[in-house]
């Protein structure tokens, strides 16, 4: 690592405990330049556009956006609200657009979701974030490596698609979850495989819950008038609400595969259980007519058959064979075996 690339890592690590978790002035050539706390107070809209990343909870990056941002209180709000619901809207300042993406951070539960924070304008972008969100670090190294967004408009679709790139993955991984969990029905532990299936069901469930307003939010973004949106961004949004609605689409498919192979594993359970009961039914049947005669032979008063005939051992239990034979070939004849 060169002295500068050093200088530079050591900046940015000291710019983000100050919330500043980085900003960039896109060159419109797909690359940008890194920039600091100073810069980006002095920053003017003919610069070039200016993307800027906080950590929101910092308590440099409240007093910006308080007293350097230019947002309107209302506007503030909803962006540092606790827990956002997805949603876009617009006026003439700007537009607000709020949405989630799956949590892709080491040892974090996919369904966690994350809030992106968005504040567009024609040459300004803000997103705020406490947790990191991988979709905007995607972006970020695209626009390291000089193939990122050039315009406002280009950055608000790549951001969206780098957080339905997340949102994908984790469908994906889901479907193939619940697909081998279903090619297990026949071999695996019974306990363990409705256990397996009803985590993954919970997940699906989860994340269409918290990801399917979304799809209405980005069909309506579409048809903001925003002035920073080109035509090819409008057509990308829209084509990225169609990627969001086959996202959910692959959900509800692998909700109902999984509901469907739990409901397997539950009638095979029923049906090894109901096997079972037979099998205790028809040997209780068989033999409780050879334990009420043994019953009878057993009671210790006068008047019992062959009581004193040395053979009566032999002879009873040769009529309890026969009456064990007849009961047999009644059963098969009933067809209960």
């Amino acid at each position: 690592m060169t002295d500068t690339e050093r200088q530079d890592t050591e900046r940015q690590d000291t710019e983000r405990q100050s919330g500043l978790v980085f900003a960039y002035q896109l060159d419109g050539k797909g690359g940008g330049k890194l920039l600091g706390w100073d810069e980006v107070r002095s920053w003017k809209p003919g610069q070039g556009a200016l993307w800027l990343h906080l950590d929101y909870q910092c308590q440099d990056s409240q007093h910006w956006l308080a007293e350097d941002s230019g947002l309107d209180q209302i506007t503030l709000e909803g962006l540092l609200e606790s827990d956002p619901r997805p949603r876009a809207v617009c006026s003439d300042a700007g537009l607000q657009l709020i949405l989630r993406g799956v949590n892709r951070n080491e040892g974090a539960e996919p369904e966690d979701m994350v809030s992106v924070r968005i504040w567009v304008e024609s040459q300004r972008i803000i997103t705020l974030r406490h947790r990191k969100i991988m979709a905007v670090k995607d972006v970020k190294e695209r626009i390291a490596r000089r193939r990122g967004p050039k315009r406002v408009g280009q950055c608000v679709v790549a951001l969206i698609d780098s957080i339905l790139d997340g949102l994908a993955l984790v469908s994906d991984e889901l479907d193939d979850a619940v697909a081998r969990l279903e090619d297990q029905v026949l071999a695996a532990e019974r306990g363990e495989l409705r256990r397996g299936l009803a985590d993954w069901r919970r997940r699906a469930i989860a994340l269409k819950r918290y990801i399917a307003p979304e799809r209405d939010v980005l069909s309506r973004l579409d048809g903001e008038r925003a002035t920073w949106l080109t035509e090819i961004d409008r057509l990308q949004l829209r084509e990225l609400a169609n990627r969001m609605t086959r996202i959910l689409e692959d959900l509800d498919a692998a909700r109902d595969q999984a509901a469907v192979t739990q409901e397997e594993v539950q009638n095979q359970l029923s049906e090894l259980t109901n096997k079972r009961l037979y099998v205790l039914s028809v040997v209780a049947a068989i033999f409780l007519p050879l334990g009420m005669v043994v019953g009878l032979w057993g009671v210790n008063v006068g008047g019992i058959p062959m009581q004193d005939n040395p053979h009566g051992f032999v002879i009873i239990t040769g009529a309890l064979v026969g009456l064990l034979g007849l009961e047999l070939i009644l059963f098969r004849a009933m067809r209960w075996l």
